[in-house]
């Protein structure tokens, strides 16, 4: 539809972009350097945001870049997790049954852990997200199975992602004071500045392989002002301003034609 009129030969603001087109403000790459590390020191480490700021494309591209010959990415996202099915998810991602009792399970997996770090000369990567959502029993665990060999060794990397509350109302606590002294890192992805949303805007705009300029300076000051910086919001603006200059045959987004498609198109929390 709106993309063989501006000239497009990929949809711009969706989100399976490949991991490599994906726009890096600061934060998103010092962010990415930091998860390298603590996959390359088997570490344990907790990344929060704010819904819609890029926790997903952040551990996907982190993951995209980790070296399949040198590294095993297990990925959770279960916000119903306990601890039995936390090592039923890893197991069954490693191609082994679960056994039934937790202790077994967790023996279980640290025993493969050791044959792939042992034998296939490969560090492990373990990614939970959604983790705000997860109770403190399940949280617990991590530092169960991190307490290994008498606490001498890591046997693998650990990445927590969740939103904000994640730490703010949870590791923030006492009663996770055992689980928080046992982070190594600590990230947090903020909000785009109004620079970053326009360089954010452009890169998805030459991933769609337009040579138009589409979206004026001012439509890009009205974006992030609704926006706030939060890319998914970014994304379903500039998404729905390119449908209506379709229907309308306008080929240039100016501030009025962003503030309508906000106002009539868009779902706004009550009292906003």
């Amino acid at each position: 539809m709106y993309e063989s009129y501006f000239g497009m030969e990929h949809t711009p603001f969706v989100r399976d972009i490949p991991a490599d087109r994906l726009y890096e403000s600061e934060a998103f790459r010092e962010t990415l350097g930091r998860l390298s590390y603590i996959a390359d020191r088997q570490m344990f480490a907790v990344v929060t945001a704010d819904p819609g700021c890029g926790k997903s494309t952040l551990i996907r591209r982190f993951s995209s870049e980790l070296p399949r010959d040198e590294y095993i990415v297990l990925y959770l996202s279960d916000s119903k997790l306990t601890p039995r099915w936390f090592y039923k998810g890893l197991l069954d991602q490693l191609g082994l049954e679960a056994r039934f009792y937790r202790g077994d399970s967790k023996r279980q997996l640290q025993q493969e852990i050791e044959i792939i770090r042992g034998v296939q000369h490969k560090k492990v990567v373990c990614v939970l997200d959604e983790a705000h959502l997860l109770e403190k029993e399940t949280l617990e665990e991590f530092r169960f199975l991190l307490n290994y060999k008498f606490d001498s060794v890591s046997p693998m990397a650990v990445v927590l992602v969740g939103q904000t509350e994640l730490w703010e109302c949870k590791l923030k606590l006492q009663r996770y004071a055992a689980i928080r002294q046992r982070i190594d890192m600590y990230c947090t992805l903020p909000h785009l500045n109004r620079a970053e949303t326009e360089k954010y805007i452009r890169s998805h705009m030459d991933y769609s392989g337009s040579s138009q300029e589409i979206f004026t300076e001012k439509a890009v000051d009205e974006i992030y002002k609704v926006s706030t910086g939060i890319p998914r919001m970014i994304n379903r603006i500039c998404e729905k301003a390119l449908m209506y200059g379709y229907q309308q045959q306008k080929r240039l987004v100016d501030d009025y034609m962003i503030k309508f498609v906000v106002d009539h198109e868009m779902l706004r929390p009550t009292g906003t």
